[in-house]
């Protein structure tokens, strides 16, 4: 589902990213672990183009992102997609941020109504029975007419799960999505997410969640400084890593 070949990101002279090379098969949950700065979130933002990478090149389901080749002779040229295309790639892809991002003027089952609507132009009918499916899944059909405002962090966080489900992706995206809760709300999140990942949705999952990428990744990713340290099952990874700073990581987050 994702192939990153020698991706690098630069902000100015800072290189936050240093020759990612990833791999993330279709139904896999793929958590990236690590230090703040590491280059997680980065590298997420990179997999739908919501940060255009400096080089190398990155693949979703078999196409290459934000990029066309061109073939002049015996030459391949890259040629950057148009903003129509682009957006036709990231509707494929759905991401849930640490904050929610809700509107708040909105019910909640009308932000999740909306996207279907308005990008993919389903129905309203269609796309009110699409969002009240959505709700029920993420344990929410009570709270449909409620606003952003009258609903807990957790609640609203779900309510993001639930909006971008409704496009239907073909992967998830999630960024440090329980960062930003009381930890009493950790859970309600991380249930959904649970759910997800059974149900065989491709996920990658920046978090500091150790028990969650414990219990659900088929791959854990460590990263720091922007290159990948080490990769593997959460049993090598976490339980028994190879190198000394993924030790030195996880003897002081543990």
């Amino acid at each position: 589902m994702i192939h990153a070949d020698g991706v690098h990101k630069f902000f100015g002279d800072l290189h936050v990213l240093k020759g990612v090379d990833l791999t993330v098969e279709r139904g896999e949950v793929c958590v990236l672990l690590g230090p703040s700065g590491s280059g997680k979130s980065t590298l997420l933002r990179c997999i739908n183009e919501l940060e255009q990478i400096s080089a190398g090149r990155m693949w979703v389901d078999g196409e290459l992102m934000g990029m066309r080749e061109v073939v002049k002779g015996d030459q391949v040229q890259l040629h950057r997609r148009t903003d129509k295309d682009l957006s036709r790639q990231r509707a494929k892809i759905g991401m849930v941020f640490q904050r929610f991002n809700l509107f708040p003027h909105m019910t909640a089952l009308d932000n999740v109504m909306e996207a279907p609507i308005q990008v993919l132009g389903l129905r309203k009918r269609d796309a009110r029975q699409r969002a009240l499916d959505l709700m029920e899944r993420v344990g929410l059909s009570d709270r449909t007419d409620h606003y952003p405002g009258q609903l807990s962090g957790g609640q609203q966080q779900r309510v993001a799960i639930a909006r971008a489900l409704a496009m239907d992706p073909q992967l998830m995206l999630f960024d440090e999505p329980t960062s930003a809760l009381d930890p009493e709300l950790v859970g309600e999140v991380l249930g959904v997410m649970k759910e997800l990942a059974t149900s065989g949705m491709t996920m990658v999952v920046v978090t500091h969640e150790v028990g969650f990428a414990r219990e659900v990744a088929d791959q854990v990713v460590f990263m720091d400084d922007g290159e990948i340290v080490e990769r593997g099952t959460a049993a090598e990874v976490i339980d028994n890593p190879a190198q000394r700073r993924t030790k030195d990581f996880f003897a002081k987050v543990l």
